[in-house]
Protein backbone atom coordinates (compact mmCIF):
# COMPACT_ATOMS: atom_id res chain seq x y z
CA UNK A 1 0.00 0.00 0.00
CA UNK A 2 1.14 3.87 -0.42
CA UNK A 3 3.91 2.36 -3.07
CA UNK A 4 3.57 4.57 -5.70
CA UNK A 5 3.54 7.38 -3.02
CA UNK A 6 6.62 6.50 -1.13
CA UNK A 7 8.61 6.01 -4.42
CA UNK A 8 7.93 9.80 -5.17
CA UNK A 9 8.89 10.52 -1.81
CA UNK A 10 12.11 8.38 -2.20
CA UNK A 11 13.16 9.97 -5.44
CA UNK A 12 12.64 13.64 -3.40
CA UNK A 13 15.03 12.05 -0.50
CA UNK A 14 17.33 11.31 -2.97
CA UNK A 15 17.54 14.40 -4.35
CA UNK A 16 17.98 16.52 -0.84
CA UNK A 17 20.38 17.44 1.48
CA UNK A 18 18.88 19.51 3.58
CA UNK A 19 15.43 18.16 4.99
CA UNK A 20 13.31 19.76 7.92
CA UNK A 21 10.80 17.59 9.16
CA UNK A 22 7.60 19.71 10.83
CA UNK A 23 5.73 17.29 12.48
CA UNK A 24 2.25 17.40 14.63
CA UNK A 25 0.06 14.67 17.15
CA UNK A 26 -0.36 12.66 13.97
CA UNK A 27 3.33 11.53 14.25
CA UNK A 28 2.69 9.67 17.84
CA UNK A 29 -0.54 8.44 17.14
CA UNK A 30 0.85 5.47 15.93
CA UNK A 31 2.91 5.02 19.55
CA UNK A 32 -0.54 5.43 21.23
CA UNK A 33 -1.08 8.73 22.11
CA UNK A 34 -3.99 10.53 21.50
CA UNK A 35 -4.32 13.66 19.56
CA UNK A 36 -6.49 16.32 20.22
CA UNK A 37 -8.40 17.45 17.06
CA UNK A 38 -9.04 13.96 15.20
CA UNK A 39 -12.85 12.34 15.64
CA UNK A 40 -11.74 10.68 18.60
CA UNK A 41 -9.33 12.72 19.40
CA UNK A 42 -8.99 14.77 23.26
CA UNK A 43 -11.18 17.59 21.95
CA UNK A 44 -14.13 15.19 21.00
CA UNK A 45 -14.60 13.37 24.83
CA UNK A 46 -16.72 14.83 27.23
CA UNK A 47 -14.76 16.19 30.17
CA UNK A 48 -16.55 19.00 32.79
CA UNK A 49 -14.05 21.49 31.11
CA UNK A 50 -12.88 21.61 27.61
CA UNK A 51 -9.47 19.98 27.47
CA UNK A 52 -8.68 23.95 25.81
CA UNK A 53 -9.91 25.58 29.24
CA UNK A 54 -7.81 23.30 30.95
CA UNK A 55 -4.41 23.44 29.46
CA UNK A 56 -4.49 27.42 29.49
CA UNK A 57 -2.06 28.86 32.15
CA UNK A 58 -5.34 30.76 33.60
CA UNK A 59 -6.64 27.28 34.59
CA UNK A 60 -3.72 25.92 35.50
CA UNK A 61 -2.73 28.93 38.21
CA UNK A 62 -6.57 28.66 39.36
CA UNK A 63 -7.07 24.78 39.05
CA UNK A 64 -4.16 23.30 39.79
CA UNK A 65 -5.41 19.83 41.02
CA UNK A 66 -7.75 19.66 37.84
CA UNK A 67 -4.86 20.35 35.47
CA UNK A 68 -2.89 18.29 36.72
CA UNK A 69 -5.52 15.26 36.97
CA UNK A 70 -6.17 15.90 33.27
CA UNK A 71 -2.69 16.39 32.07
CA UNK A 72 -1.09 13.23 34.16
CA UNK A 73 -3.80 10.91 32.79
CA UNK A 74 -4.27 12.27 29.20
CA UNK A 75 -0.82 13.85 28.03
CA UNK A 76 1.72 12.09 30.09
CA UNK A 77 2.17 8.90 27.95
CA UNK A 78 5.52 8.05 29.63
CA UNK A 79 5.20 4.39 28.18
CA UNK A 80 4.90 5.44 24.57
CA UNK A 81 7.86 4.06 22.60
CA UNK A 82 8.70 5.81 19.05
CA UNK A 83 7.62 4.11 16.09
CA UNK A 84 8.73 3.79 12.70
CA UNK A 85 7.85 7.79 11.63
CA UNK A 86 10.43 8.63 14.51
CA UNK A 87 13.03 5.61 13.53
CA UNK A 88 13.31 6.75 10.22
CA UNK A 89 14.02 10.40 10.86
CA UNK A 90 16.37 10.03 13.19
CA UNK A 91 18.32 7.40 10.68
CA UNK A 92 17.77 10.25 8.11
CA UNK A 93 19.65 12.84 10.52
CA UNK A 94 22.68 10.11 11.25
CA UNK A 95 22.87 9.64 7.44
CA UNK A 96 23.51 13.43 6.95
CA UNK A 97 20.06 13.94 5.27
CA UNK A 98 18.00 15.89 7.60
CA UNK A 99 18.92 19.03 9.29
CA UNK A 100 16.14 18.84 11.91
CA UNK A 101 12.98 18.23 13.66
CA UNK A 102 10.61 21.01 14.30
CA UNK A 103 7.34 19.78 16.35
CA UNK A 104 4.34 20.48 18.40
CA UNK A 105 4.40 17.51 19.99
CA UNK A 106 5.78 17.66 23.68
CA UNK A 107 6.33 13.74 24.38
CA UNK A 108 10.16 13.60 23.78
CA UNK A 109 9.91 10.40 21.44
CA UNK A 110 11.95 12.34 18.57
CA UNK A 111 14.45 12.63 21.00
CA UNK A 112 13.94 8.65 22.61
CA UNK A 113 14.14 7.76 18.59
CA UNK A 114 18.14 9.55 18.55
CA UNK A 115 16.72 12.54 16.94
CA UNK A 116 19.47 15.10 18.25
CA UNK A 117 18.21 18.20 16.34
CA UNK A 118 14.63 18.95 18.03
CA UNK A 119 12.94 22.32 18.02
CA UNK A 120 10.03 21.55 20.51
CA UNK A 121 7.61 24.24 19.55
CA UNK A 122 5.06 23.72 22.57
CA UNK A 123 7.68 22.16 25.01
CA UNK A 124 8.12 18.82 26.64
CA UNK A 125 6.37 16.90 29.13
CA UNK A 126 10.32 15.65 30.21
CA UNK A 127 11.07 18.59 31.90
CA UNK A 128 9.83 20.58 34.57
CA UNK A 129 10.18 23.14 37.22
CA UNK A 130 9.36 24.44 41.12
CA UNK A 131 7.67 27.84 39.91
CA UNK A 132 9.81 29.19 43.46
CA UNK A 133 12.88 28.04 43.43
CA UNK A 134 13.66 26.69 39.34
CA UNK A 135 14.48 23.40 40.78
CA UNK A 136 14.04 20.36 37.93
CA UNK A 137 11.69 17.34 38.19
CA UNK A 138 11.78 14.91 35.41
CA UNK A 139 8.68 13.34 34.16
CA UNK A 140 8.08 10.00 36.54
CA UNK A 141 8.61 12.47 39.64
CA UNK A 142 5.42 14.39 38.19
CA UNK A 143 3.56 11.06 37.09
CA UNK A 144 3.79 9.26 40.20
CA UNK A 145 2.80 12.38 42.51
CA UNK A 146 0.30 12.36 44.73
CA UNK A 147 -2.69 15.15 43.32
CA UNK A 148 -0.36 18.59 42.78
CA UNK A 149 3.64 17.93 42.33
CA UNK A 150 5.70 19.69 45.02
CA UNK A 151 9.07 20.43 45.20
CA UNK A 152 11.10 20.08 48.50
CA UNK A 153 10.97 23.19 49.08
CA UNK A 154 7.20 23.40 48.83
CA UNK A 155 7.02 25.40 45.47
CA UNK A 156 4.50 24.57 43.33
CA UNK A 157 6.34 22.39 39.77
CA UNK A 158 5.21 23.28 37.22
CA UNK A 159 6.00 21.47 33.02
CA UNK A 160 8.22 23.37 30.48
CA UNK A 161 5.28 23.15 28.47
CA UNK A 162 3.52 26.25 26.73
CA UNK A 163 0.56 26.66 27.56
CA UNK A 164 -3.31 28.56 26.03
CA UNK A 165 -2.33 31.56 26.76
CA UNK A 166 1.40 31.39 27.37
CA UNK A 167 3.84 32.46 24.33
CA UNK A 168 6.12 30.31 22.22
CA UNK A 169 10.14 30.68 23.19
CA UNK A 170 11.54 32.75 21.40
CA UNK A 171 15.07 30.92 21.10
CA UNK A 172 13.18 27.92 19.78
CA UNK A 173 11.38 30.07 17.30
CA UNK A 174 14.31 31.57 15.84
CA UNK A 175 15.92 27.87 15.56
CA UNK A 176 13.18 26.15 13.88
CA UNK A 177 12.55 29.31 11.78
CA UNK A 178 15.97 29.11 10.50
CA UNK A 179 15.96 25.51 9.74
CA UNK A 180 13.25 25.63 7.56
CA UNK A 181 14.59 28.99 5.75
CA UNK A 182 17.20 26.92 4.73
CA UNK A 183 16.23 23.61 4.44
CA UNK A 184 15.90 22.20 0.07
CA UNK A 185 13.36 20.35 1.45
CA UNK A 186 10.18 20.36 3.61
CA UNK A 187 8.46 17.48 5.09
CA UNK A 188 5.09 18.25 6.71
CA UNK A 189 3.62 15.21 9.01
CA UNK A 190 1.19 14.46 11.31
CA UNK A 191 -0.56 17.87 11.48
CA UNK A 192 -3.80 19.73 10.64
CA UNK A 193 -1.90 22.82 10.70
CA UNK A 194 -4.45 24.51 12.33
CA UNK A 195 -2.23 25.77 15.74
CA UNK A 196 -0.80 29.08 15.77
CA UNK A 197 1.55 30.43 15.45
CA UNK A 198 2.92 27.34 14.91
CA UNK A 199 1.52 26.35 11.73
CA UNK A 200 2.76 29.81 10.36
CA UNK A 201 6.42 28.51 10.03
CA UNK A 202 6.52 26.77 7.34
CA UNK A 203 5.90 30.07 5.37
CA UNK A 204 9.40 30.34 6.02
CA UNK A 205 10.42 27.74 3.14
CA UNK A 206 11.59 28.28 0.18
CA UNK A 207 13.41 25.28 -0.75
CA UNK A 208 12.99 22.89 -3.91
CA UNK A 209 10.67 20.18 -2.25
CA UNK A 210 7.20 20.15 -0.17
CA UNK A 211 5.71 17.27 0.88
CA UNK A 212 2.98 16.52 3.38
CA UNK A 213 2.12 13.15 5.18
CA UNK A 214 -1.83 13.59 6.74
CA UNK A 215 -4.14 11.25 7.07
CA UNK A 216 -6.79 14.09 7.01
CA UNK A 217 -6.75 17.05 4.98
CA UNK A 218 -4.85 20.05 6.67
CA UNK A 219 -6.25 23.15 7.63
CA UNK A 220 -4.75 25.23 5.40
CA UNK A 221 -3.32 24.36 1.49
CA UNK A 222 -0.08 24.34 1.07
CA UNK A 223 0.91 23.73 -2.85
CA UNK A 224 2.87 20.69 -1.80
CA UNK A 225 4.65 18.72 -4.87
CA UNK A 226 3.71 15.65 -2.63
CA UNK A 227 0.39 15.25 -0.72
CA UNK A 228 0.27 11.73 0.94
CA UNK A 229 -2.95 11.00 2.93
CA UNK A 230 -2.03 7.85 5.01
CA UNK A 231 -0.35 7.09 8.73
CA UNK A 232 3.17 8.21 8.24
CA UNK A 233 4.73 5.36 10.14
CA UNK A 234 3.69 3.53 7.33
CA UNK A 235 4.77 6.06 5.03
CA UNK A 236 8.21 6.36 5.98
CA UNK A 237 9.02 2.59 6.99
CA UNK A 238 8.71 2.42 3.50
CA UNK A 239 11.87 4.72 2.86
CA UNK A 240 15.80 3.57 2.65
CA UNK A 241 18.34 5.87 3.44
Amino acid sequence: MYERETEQLQKIIDDSSRIVFFGGAGVSTESGIPDFRSADGIYHQKYKYSPEQVVSHTFFMKYPEAFYEFYKDKMMCLDAKPNAAHLKLAELEQAGKLMAVVTQNIDGLHQAAGSRTVWELHGSIHRNYCMECGRFYDARYVKNSEGVPRCECGGLIRPDVVLYEEGLDQNVIRGAVEAIAAADTLIIGGTSLVVYPAAGFIDYFRGKHLVVINKSSTGRSVRAELSISAPIGEVMSGLHV
